[in-house]
């Protein structure tokens, strides 16, 4: 082990090494979306990529999907328990997805490889690339929506040796090759992240060479005491205090009851904990969530509040508290399933509503309630390819006491996720997207206004298999400070026909001809409607996003559910 770090260092020689990680992060995710098969890592950008200390405390990280970042943190310390530091080599990768420990579901596999001095020694950091992998044998193709334990999830790696000092352990890749519906995108993926690793240790040891390992190690102690003392003199500014949330999941996929969720936070003497306490034990489907992935959901919604303008490091959450029982949804237990992850993206909404009863001034309404997610899945008619492509549609934001909610994008849990293009959409698969349009009226009034949510309405033009996901569709997103709720997402199939019906999470069979629309939620409202200016009011008609009528048209009910007075 490196000794603790004693040896003084200057702040400039800091900055150089804390950018110099910084820019690692960056050019190993660079390296993995030049070099990725599978869209939804180079479009999507559905991955993490994370850099720590000999202690394993992260250093860096890279811009990715924001909850996969702190799952890393918690994957590195099982992989690295259960593996052992004393048979870790130059060249070595290690592979886990086993849920409970890598804080996700199966299909989010965690690479995670050793950074040595020439020298050899115990190793002086470790690298983390998680990614999406499009197939790993679960039960079904795409995403698995109704998984009653973790053996139909797909196949699991709980740490397992892929490379050995540089050398690939065949026997491994084949394994999965033969249990993968999408072999070669799923490997070809697996050879990205490879880089990726490979990138980060080369400049890693650039680093060490110019720097050395004293110097290095003062560094780090340096950036993490700097983290933690910048999240306390935030903390500092927030009421002390104890305040609780409730919402509800839709359900679990296996029946139609509500799932509740409660959080508490309390803040007290410079310590911020989350407690979970009250929500539901685990459910028979796979909403569950690990407690990795609980914990990452948490440090996003204390980055938020805390230090949003400075890069992560470990420091910075040194003052979080998370508690969650075992065998509860937010602390999964073997064999619960924990496939749909969208227990996660619900939670961050109600961290954030608790809190807002405190602190109204510094936080938004709630944005959309989640991500509606969406999949194709089948045979393409003139490839005759097996695809499996999926997309998260963009929702309105909540407004906040000095603004209007952001109109149609991503959830704030996404970070910089993007949605799947269009035009991957309609040539790897036999969607065609008849209509993209903002929804007016979809948006909770207020004295500011939450922003608007979007329609999408898709033709297929062949046989396969259509899945949805979206977990906040029977209750609507919260408001504040007497703003109205906006209706929630919902997906209509087959509209105009004998079969049309409302939707949230489901996956159906479609034929050619057959369409579906979907309808994301806006954001919450700020504030009493009567108190929004004229002008702002006028504008929101002239600009469209307001009909001026208070019901969206062809949504089935009003979507302005604005309060009198």
């Amino acid at each position: 082990m490196v000794a603790p770090h004693t040896e003084p260092i200057d702040g400039a020689t800091t900055e150089v090494i804390r950018h110099h990680f910084i820019s690692a992060a960056e050019e190993m995710r660079m390296t993995l979306t030049r070099t990725a098969c599978s869209p939804v890592i180079y479009e999507v950008r559905d991955f993490g990529i994370s850099i720590y200390d000999s202690r394993l405390d992260l250093v860096a990280e890279a811009t990715g999907l924001t909850r996969f970042l702190g799952a890393n943190d918690y994957s590195v310390r099982k992989v690295i328990d259960y593996v052992g530091r004393e048979g870790l080599g130059p060249g070595d990768v290690i592979l886990s997805n086993y849920p409970y420990w890598n804080g996700a579901h199966t299909s989010d596999a965690t690479l995670t490889a050793p950074v040595f001095a020439q020298d050899g020694g115990q190793p002086f950091a470790f690298l983390c690339v998680r990614a999406h992998w499009a197939d790993l044998g679960a039960k079904d193709a795409g995403y698995v929506i109704d998984s009653t334990d973790m053996h139909q999830e797909g196949l699991v790696f709980p740490g397992t040796f892929v490379f050995r000092r540089g050398e690939p352990i065949r026997e491994i890749l084949e394994i999965i090759r033969f249990n993968s519906r999408s072999p070669d995108i799923v490997l070809g993926d697996f050879d990205a992240q490879i880089a990726a690793i490979r990138t980060g240790q080369r400049r890693l040891a650039g680093l060490l060479e110019k720097f050395g390992g004293d110097r290095i190690d003062a560094a780090i102690g340096r950036i993490l005491a700097h983290g933690e003392a910048a999240a306390r003199r935030a903390l500092a500014d927030i009421p002390q205090g104890v305040w609780s949330a409730t919402d509800f999941l839709d359900d679990d996929g296996i029946t139609d009851e509500p799932v509740p969720m409660k959080v508490t936070v309390t803040h007290r003497d410079g310590r911020f904990g989350i407690d979970f306490a009250g929500s539901s034990p685990c459910v028979a489907g796979p909403v569950n969530l690990p407690f990795g992935s609980t914990m990452a959901t948490c440090k996003v919604a204390f980055k938020a509040l805390t230090t949003p303008g400075e890069p992560s490091n470990g420091g910075h959450m040194r003052p979080l508290d998370v508690h969650a029982e075992p065998g509860t949804l937010f602390h999964a237990t073997y064999p619960a399933p924990t496939f749909t992850q969208w227990t996660g993206i619900v939670a961050l909404e109600l961290i954030f509503k608790a809190l807002a009863q405190a602190m109204p001034e510094r936080l938004p309404a709630s944005s959309g309630g989640d991500v509606p997610g969406f999949m194709m899945i089948g045979v393409h008619p003139d490839t005759g390819s097996a695809y499996a492509i999926s997309n998260n549609d963009a929702v309105g934001w909540g407004a906040t006491t000095r603004h209007d909610g952001a109109d149609t994008l991503n959830h704030p849990c996404q970070s910089i996720v993007r949605n799947t293009p269009i035009e991957v959409m309609e040539t790897r698969t036999p969607m065609f997207f008849d209509r993209l349009e903002i929804i007016p009226d979809s948006g909770g009034a207020g004295r500011y206004r939450g922003g608007v949510g979007l329609r999408r309405d898709i033709r297929f033009l062949a046989d396969g298999e259509f899945l949805t996901v979206m977990k906040k569709t029977k209750t609507r997103p919260w408001a504040l400070l007497g703003g109205a709720s906006p209706d929630a997402t919902r997906t209509i199939l087959f509209p105009g026909t004998s079969r049309q019906r409302t939707v949230g999470t489901i996956r159906v069979a479609v034929a050619a001809g057959d369409t579906v629309s979907i309808r994301t939620a806006g954001g919450g409202g700020f504030g009493l409607p009567r108190e929004r200016s004229p002008a702002d009011s006028a504008a929101d008609i002239e600009d469209g996003y307001v009909t001026g009528s208070g019901a969206a048209p062809d949504l089935g009910g009003p979507a302005v559910k604005a309060a009198s007075k």
